[in-house]
C-alpha cells in the first residue's frame, strides 16, 4: 500500500481504531532487563530508555508507571513526510480537552489518550475525519 501524503486524504480515511488494554509509560532502570518484545514503542532519553508496555506488564516488574493511557491507532497509512497531520488531530483532541502523546511508526500514527478519555478522543477523531469529506 502507498503511504498517503495529501492531508485531505490523511484526514477522511485515518480510521482510528481503540486498542484494547491500557498502556503505561514507564522509565526503564538501568539494572532491569526488559524482553523486548513487550515492548510497544520506546525512545532512548539522556536520562535512560522509556518504554511504553501494558499496564499489566509494568505492574508485574513493579516499574513505575508516569502514565496510563489508551491506545488508538490511526490505520490509514501516513506518510512519515505527510505535513499537517499531526497538528489537526492533536487540535481537535486539544480542542476536546484531551492530552495526546505520538509515536509514528512507518505506516500509522499511534495517539495514547488518557484510559478514561478513550471514548471522547475517539469521537473527536471521528468528527474530525467527517468534517473533511
Amino acid at each position: 500500500m502507498q503511504a498517503v501524503t495529501d492531508l485531505k486524504e490523511l484526514l477522511t480515511h485515518m480510521q482510528p481504531v481503540l486498542n484494547s488494554g491500557r498502556y503505561a509509560f514507564v522509565a526503564v532502570p538501568s539494572n532491569v532487563m526488559l524482553d523486548s518484545s513487550l515492548i510497544v514503542a520506546s525512545v532512548r532519553e539522556p536520562e535512560g530508555l522509556s518504554v511504553i508496555v501494558a499496564e499489566h506488564v509494568a505492574l508485574e516488574l513493579d516499574l513505575p508507571v508516569a502514565f496510563t493511557a489508551a491506545w488508538i491507532t490511526l490505520t490509514v497509512h501516513s506518510d512519515l513526510a505527510a505535513i499537517g497531520l499531526t497538528a489537526a488531530f492533536s487540535s481537535a483532541l486539544g480542542q476536546a480537552g484531551i492530552s495526546c502523546n505520538v509515536v509514528a511508526g512507518v505506516h500509522h500514527d499511534h495517539l495514547f489518550v488518557p484510559v478514561d478519555q478513550a471514548q471522547e478522543a475517539m469521537a473527536a477523531l471521528r468528527g474530525l475525519s467527517r468534517s473533511t469529506v
